[in-house]
């Protein structure tokens, strides 16, 4: 699991900001590329990442705000010339992301080789992907806006080889059957492979936030995660900005990623009124709440270990 940042910025694109994309490579995992927001310009920062268009397959949108959205048509019409087979690509997102695709193709007279499914998503929704959890809750936003939590799925534990070795069971091709938890026959004996495996270790989780206030479903969505992505809009010094248009400020995402327990925080959606030295003293602010946090820049490359 690699996270691409396309766009880290807020409201409008700036010269060293764009507006909100983030590319989650599961390439290694299933040989897939999920969107999370599709600001204006995306197709144009997909081709200086790592990351190909062609092998995106599903996209979360989590509001219908332009900078999260309207990138999204001219990804889906350039998306097919790209060497590689052009997979069907699944849209999730609140409702009228339907309409917004449907209508932005039908008046560019846009023909694609592929299918795009739309699923229009109120809260609430857990959709199972390929060995993956998507949850998706509504935040507090001044538009109905989604989080949406990734959770992979757990991994069967360790083969304990000791073991197998003091039930006789010598090294050999039997072994990646009873990895599988597979039943296998050796010598006239059964052994149930599920009888010599390691506790389950759990997978990764993600968690991406919208635009929002700080709200319950954040915390809900991040518990426990490895990384949580929050908006951070503003610093403290414009508190009142932030809880009148919707966002939340360095300090309040901090709060949730503390009281979520989660491992990291990266804080993105960042307002361009901030120079690189004021930026500095939001995250150190905090850093004071929750020390793992980190602000994520225009094509910053982020690998998601496994515990």
């Amino acid at each position: 699991m690699r996270l691409h940042f396309l766009g880290t910025g807020a409201g409008m694109p700036s010269m060293s900001r764009n507006v909100s994309a983030i590319a989650l490579s599961l390439v290694p995992e299933i040989g897939q590329i999920w969107l999370f927001d599709v600001g204006e310009g995306t197709q144009h920062r997909i081709q200086r990442s790592s990351a190909k268009a062609h092998l995106v397959t599903r996209v979360f949108v989590t509001h219908l705000h332009g900078d999260h959205l309207f990138g999204l048509p001219g990804l889906l019409s350039s998306r097919g010339f790209e060497a590689g087979p052009a997979t069907d690509v699944d849209v999730y997102g609140p409702p009228g992301i339907a309409t917004f695709v449907q209508t932005c193709l039908e008046v560019s007279s846009t023909r694609l080789a592929f299918a795009v499914r739309c699923h229009e998503l109120t809260g609430g929704e857990v959709i199972a992907a390929d060995g993956f959890e998507v949850t998706a809750l509504p935040l507090d936003h001044v538009v109905p806006c989604l989080g949406y939590r990734v959770a992979e799925s757990a991994r069967p534990g360790e083969l304990r080889v000791d073991r197998l070795l003091e039930a006789g069971i010598r090294p050999g091709h039997k072994f990646a059957d009873l990895k599988a938890g597979r039943v296998v026959t050796i010598g006239g004996r059964r052994f149930d492979g599920r009888d010599y495996l390691g506790p389950e270790r759990p997978g990764r989780v993600i968690a991406y936030t919208g635009d929002t206030r700080p709200c319950a479903n954040t915390v809900e969505l991040a518990r426990d995660a490895d990384f949580l992505i929050h908006e951070a809009t503003f610093g403290d010094d414009h508190a009142g900005a932030a809880a009148h248009f919707g966002h939340s400020t360095f300090t309040q995402a901090a709060g949730i990623a503390r009281d979520a327990r989660v491992r990291r925080l990266l804080v993105t959606h960042i307002s361009a009124r901030y120079s690189d030295s004021e930026l500095e003293r939001l995250v150190a602010d905090a850093q004071s709440i929750f020390p793992e946090t980190a602000v994520v820049c225009d094509m910053d490359e982020v690998d998601v270990p496994r515990r």
